[in-house]
């Protein structure tokens, strides 16, 4: 992997415990990245940050290395190795006052993220970097594992890490206080605002010590006006900063398009993934029935692929993230429900098979590639149905996106999934096939200039 994307500073120049570095050190962690070069100098120092960075630059590091440290500072003793032969003891009659450890009213830190799998993806950072640590955390979210949960929070932890809703539950029912916080972190902050949990975050801020008696992180891929009227809202004097904030598109992500018709998308799509032969890849669509239809076609041609949707249940929903993670599946099909969030490595293709028809989502679908200074690609199809969206979409991102030409060559037959399928065709125009085993071969389109031949 590239490591153009990391600064000259090295994470041993900051003033992080030594328990800190060797976990930094044994998951390979030497340089920091843009966000945590400017981030952690002034967390380290009990300066609250609202910070913009790109997807996958190392954001979660940063808040939880400067959560670390400040839980450390705060009266938190590392566990230290000691060898007897290399210490001399003294044997002394009279009792020794011995430093204790202070006891934990649960919790003193709080991480908030608008979905579960980033909820997850955090807790399992956490884990890796806090390894020789001495501390304890709860990973809370919806639709699962409630009582486990509840059994968790009240073994007395120090940080909990999840969804508001689900925190919110457990506060009600008095299964922990928030009175002795002292880190806060709110993670994806523009997400929370679309999914609407702005309520339910300022009902927990408030219930906490003031913002001047604890560290305050907040992060988000935009600081627009509402993201940094809630941090001065809920914070102390927070520092603004913002990496790369004059291109909101990766340079590391080289981005084309095609204008197929309705009926040419699915060959199209499998034209290029006949060429490309992706390991990984992420196609994403704007309905469920469109990720159904397409991991069914895309399984009947060779390939392993499974369908990502809001209503797929949790377990299942984790079962599919970790066969895509471990290339069980080569192809995960998803909606805007998978856009943000998902932290997977060497994912070299995003396929926009529908266009979003919310500018910000196209960042964020295409953020899945190029992450920790990798380079990929993002393909969008231009169809009949969502063009319109792709003269909003280049003037947010400031950019004209390349349309390439359709060859001929490029449209693969379609081997028809041997399935009975509806009739009716779908909202997006797509033609239903009616029965299955037999490939399909769309007409040719006319040249004209927006699509030569």
């Amino acid at each position: 992997m590239k490591q153009t994307h990391l600064t000259e500073t090295r994470f041993s120049n900051l003033e992080l415990s030594d328990s800190i570095l060797r976990s930094l050190n044994e998951a390979g962690f030497k340089n920091c990245s843009p966000i945590q070069d400017k981030a952690l100098p002034l967390l380290l120092r009990n300066k609250d940050i609202a910070g913009q960075a790109q997807t996958g630059t190392g954001k979660t590091a940063t808040f939880l290395l400067a959560a670390f440290q400040y839980l450390i500072n705060d009266g938190y003793d590392e566990p230290v190795d000691v060898d007897p032969e290399d210490v001399d003891i003294e044997i002394v009659p009279a009792p020794v006052a011995v430093p204790v450890r202070k006891k934990i009213n649960n919790p003193r830190a709080i991480i908030l993220a608008p979905t579960r799998e980033l909820a997850i993806q955090i807790h399992k950072d956490a884990l890796q970097l806090s390894k020789h640590l001495d501390l304890k955390f709860a990973l809370i979210y919806g639709g699962t594992d409630y009582e486990k949960q509840r059994e968790k929070i009240k073994s007395n932890v120090d940080m909990i890490i999840g969804t508001p809703g689900r925190i919110i539950d457990f506060y009600k029912q008095k299964v922990f206080t928030l009175e002795h916080v002292k880190v806060t972190v709110m993670d994806e902050a523009d997400r929370m605002f679309d999914l609407g949990f702005i309520k339910d975050i300022r009902y927990l801020l408030h219930r906490m010590p003031p913002p001047d008696k604890r560290l305050n992180m907040l992060f988000s891929a935009t600081l627009s006006y509402k993201v940094t009227e809630l941090a001065y809202e809920h914070m102390n004097n927070p520092v603004l900063i913002r990496i790369e904030s004059e291109e909101v598109t990766s340079k590391a992500i080289q981005q084309s398009a095609f204008c197929p018709s309705n009926d040419q998308k699915l060959p199209l799509l499998l034209g290029i993934l006949n060429q490309y032969q992706p390991l990984r890849s992420i196609i994403f669509v704007n309905t469920k029935r469109c990720a159904e239809l397409l991991d069914d076609t895309l399984n009947a041609n060779g390939y392993k692929t499974a369908a990502l949707s809001g209503d797929v249940p949790q377990d299942k929903r984790q079962r599919l993230l970790n066969d895509f993670q471990e290339n069980r599946i080569t192809l995960l099909i998803a909606t805007d429900v998978a856009a943000r969030g998902l932290h997977i490595a060497d994912v070299s293709h995003v396929f926009n098979y529908d266009l979003p028809q919310d500018v910000e989502d196209y960042v964020h679908r295409i953020g899945r590639t190029a992450r920790f200074g990798a380079s990929g690609e993002a393909i969008s199809f231009v169809c009949e149905q969502y063009a319109y969206s792709m003269p909003d979409i280049e003037e947010y991102i400031g950019q004209k996106i390349p349309v390439k030409a359709i060859p001929k060559e490029l449209l693969a037959e379609v081997i028809v999934p041997e399935r009975k399928i509806r009739e009716a065709r779908p909202a997006n125009g797509e033609k239903r096939f009616k029965t299955g085993g037999k490939p399909f071969k769309p007409k040719a389109r006319p040249s004209t200039p927006e699509n030569p031949q």
